[in-house]
């Protein structure tokens, strides 16, 4: 199988939480033809350009601008070069992308999204655990707490712990005793005995996971010296109550079983 490409196009690729072999199939043929990589460097494993071919030009976009960035990609496109920009996670997720595109549109440059594996489904193999549990927690909110890129005021942690159901918070590690107090809020959101996991560079061979309560996390993850690129769990999902689904239960009948 051959992946059609289209090199008047820039193609963006997520790059999977970290373990270089969690890149779809799609985004390895791709980044493997390309000529041209721009690669969020403080975020991806540069593991992955290995993948790259013999003499692909590869920017590292830790210290460039959205203008620089653009450049370099109207550049090869103009050249009828192969780009790719290589970014973390999956796109959809604080991705970054739509400033990109919009910057490509006035360039009349279009854009092709291939996506990857998130860092908060990652993180939830590594701790061989599902955020939607029967009858615990049927729903998952993936957030960040407001800081210099602020949040909209419905979507508070203060707002959303009160739902108490599966969280996975995004960016918020470097002040987790400010996390604990939001998501309690003065007994009005989770329980202070609500488990939590904290995932460092999830699925990375440096990978670090701690683990506790609202009661004992921040101390914990003080401890460990976790202030970056981790992701922050919450919800009675990570705890001991559980209850076997419907699908599978012998005395439940559905479309393809009889009871």
């Amino acid at each position: 199988m051959t992946t059609t490409i289209d090199n008047s196009k820039v193609y963006f690729i997520g790059a999977g939480p970290g373990d270089c072999e969690l890149i779809t199939l799609k985004g390895y043929r791709i980044l493997a033809q390309a000529d041209v990589v721009i690669y969020a460097g403080s975020l991806i494993n540069h593991d992955l350009l290995h993948y790259c071919k013999s003499g692909a030009a590869c920017h590292d976009s830790a210290s460039l601008s959205l203008q620089e960035i653009i450049d370099l990609m109207k550049e090869g496109i103009d050249q009828g070069k192969l780009v790719v920009r290589l970014q973390t996670g999956d796109l959809s997720l604080y991705g970054s992308i739509r400033e990109q595109a919009e910057e490509l549109a006035k360039l009349a440059i279009g854009f092709i999204s291939v996506p990857g594996v998130s860092s908060f489904l990652g993180a939830a193999s590594q701790l061989g655990v599902e955020y939607t549990v029967p009858e615990v927690s049927q729903s998952l909110i993936i957030t960040r707490m407001a800081g210099r890129t602020p949040t909209p005021e419905l979507e508070s942690l203060e707002l959303f712990a009160q739902h108490q159901t599966s969280m996975a918070i995004f960016l918020s590690i470097h002040d987790m005793a400010k996390v604990v107090e939001k998501l309690h809020n003065q007994g009005n959101g989770y329980p202070m005995d609500t488990p939590v996991a904290v995932i460092y560079k999830a699925t990375w061979p440096d990978e670090c996971k701690v683990t506790g309560t609202l009661n004992d996390i921040a101390s914990k993850v003080k401890e460990a010296g976790i202030n970056k690129t981790a992701l922050i769990l919450v919800g009675r999902f990570l705890g001991e109550e559980y209850y076997y689904s419907k699908l599978y239960d012998a005395e439940f009948s559905h479309e393809f079983r009889k009871a």
